[in-house]
């Protein structure tokens, strides 16, 4: 119920207000059964901005920290996360890829649609990076389509850090079902799951036109944080 008056009277309205998003390809989600849309995440704003132009509930698997902050402020997020239907992931521990794998296929076994975003994380950079495979597990062992999915602007409008997003253009665009059902009961064959993926980040790519990084975004991440830090504690003295 919560979701619906969010959707419909109190954030959807304002964000196609402040967004005001063009839809492109809507026609491609399916109007009933099960199916995965699979997106590139820029932003923040992009867990809200796509169900509010669906025209059926969407559930996304969140990461546990959303449900896990401190304070009033922790308290806030949790309780709008959940009252949303989002489903918390701990992404920490070996285990956490077949907890979120679990939660999915929960929601897709109720004729549901299930959002995910294969990068695992949001880009910070606005580049698209190599996708999971929990992904291709879920669609193989569903037997349900993957809408692709591409946000378009919303790392302009809200980079990551930004709280107030900016006013900028937001494009959001569907492509045309994925069928995998060609790989029914392989979703236990790396080589076909690595394969699924990437046809899937494909998918996006090509309705994002962004550039593609085939690496994952959290070791560039993680990467990237440790030159950093490595800079701070040894700068580069100037040549003489």
């Amino acid at each position: 119920m919560f979701y619906y008056l969010l959707k419909y009277v109190l954030l959807g309205p304002l964000l196609r207000l402040v967004f005001r998003p063009r839809i492109e390809g809507l026609e491609h989600v399916p109007s009933q059964g099960a199916a995965i849309i699979a997106g590139n995440h820029l932003s923040f704003s992009d867990h809200f901005l796509m169900p509010a132009v669906l025209k059926r509930r969407i559930t996304f698997l969140a990461k546990a920290e959303y449900f896990t902050g401190p304070g009033i402020k922790g308290r806030l997020t949790a309780s709008f996360f959940r009252s949303a239907g989002q489903i918390p992931v701990d992404r920490s521990g070996k285990d956490a890829g077949q907890a979120a794998i679990r939660e999915g296929l929960g929601v897709l076994s109720k004729d549901e649609l299930l959002g995910i975003y294969p990068e695992g994380t949001r880009s910070h950079d606005g580049r698209l990076y190599k996708g999971k495979v929990g992904v291709a597990v879920m669609a193989l062992k569903a037997g349900v389509p993957v809408i692709p999915c591409a946000m378009i602007g919303t790392f302009e409008a809200q980079p990551p850090g930004k709280v107030i997003p900016n006013v900028h253009p937001v494009v959001i665009r569907f492509g045309k079902p994925l069928d995998f059902s060609r790989y029914a009961g392989m979703e236990n064959e790396k080589a076909i799951l690595r394969a699924v993926t990437d046809e899937i980040m494909y998918a996006i790519l090509s309705l994002s036109e962004q550039e593609y990084v085939d690496q994952y975004a959290a070791v560039v991440k993680a990467e990237e944080a440790a030159a950093a830090t490595k800079e701070r504690k040894f700068p580069r003295l100037p040549l003489t």
